[in-house]
């Protein structure tokens, strides 16, 4: 009864939480860790990544889950990996902006009232920053909330309407990325709010702060990538 009164409230609300995510395949993920990883641990380490994001997702009850897959040919991929209850929506673009802003642009056309995209590189992400991101959304003099970066990117962005600007020649993988979004928004009328920032891991310093995190004292979250860790000797 619990779970399917939940599932009501998701979707009377349209809210889409999606994640960005890539087919985990050796050679094709997490290129920036191989080394210290082999291209298969770089490819298993993604994996676990994502199956951590999906629970997380699972967690946060004011919103439809929504998988937005990378490449096309992998939506039944991500089909098997997802639990049931997620939505499935195709990556299209010629790089990461433009497919950013497609996913969020079909997910608001489709009805829902706010979308948030998160990444899929941030497997201790809190669940209270996801569920914070909508109640932010829920402020009518909010337009956009971003989810800053340690490294200067960000790691979710969400907003109430189409803001295809913000992605629009916008180099993603930089250090200033998030600074360049903020700046790109208010030069545009938009009204900001920052979450906390988080991490994600890209390099071996990020891993190895993972490592630290999830150690033997650490946290009691993100199982996938602690067995990973657990399992696989690595020389950070």
């Amino acid at each position: 009864m619990a779970e399917s009164t939940a599932r009501v409230q998701r979707a009377a609300v349209r809210r889409a939480l999606i994640v960005m995510a890539k087919e985990p395949s050796v050679g094709n993920t997490k290129t920036r860790l191989s080394p210290p990883l082999t291209e298969k641990q770089a490819k298993d380490l993604y994996l676990s990544f994502l199956m951590d994001t999906l629970e997380l997702m699972s967690r946060v009850e004011q919103a439809e889950p929504v998988v937005a897959y990378w490449p096309s040919e992998a939506e039944r991929v991500f089909r098997r990996l997802a639990p049931d209850g997620f939505h499935f929506v195709q990556q299209e673009g010629a790089d990461l902006g433009e497919r950013l802003n497609h996913v969020l642009t079909v997910c608001l056309e489709q009805g829902y009232r706010q979308v948030v995209a998160v990444d899929s590189d941030s497997p201790t992400l809190p669940a209270s920053y996801l569920r914070a991101a909508f109640t932010t959304l829920d402020n009518p003099a909010v337009d956009v909330v971003l989810g800053p970066c340690d490294d200067g990117g960000y790691y979710l962005i969400g907003m109430k309407s189409p803001q295809p600007f913000l992605f629009e020649k916008m180099e993603m993988s930089t250090a200033t990325v998030a600074a360049d979004t903020l700046k790109r928004g208010e030069q545009n009328g938009l009204r900001f709010v920052c979450l906390p920032n988080w991490y994600d891991v890209d390099t071996g310093q990020d891993l190895q702060r993972l490592a630290t995190e999830l150690g033997p004292h650490g946290c009691e979250i993100a199982r996938h990538t602690r067995e990973f860790l657990s399992q696989t000797r690595l020389e950070l």
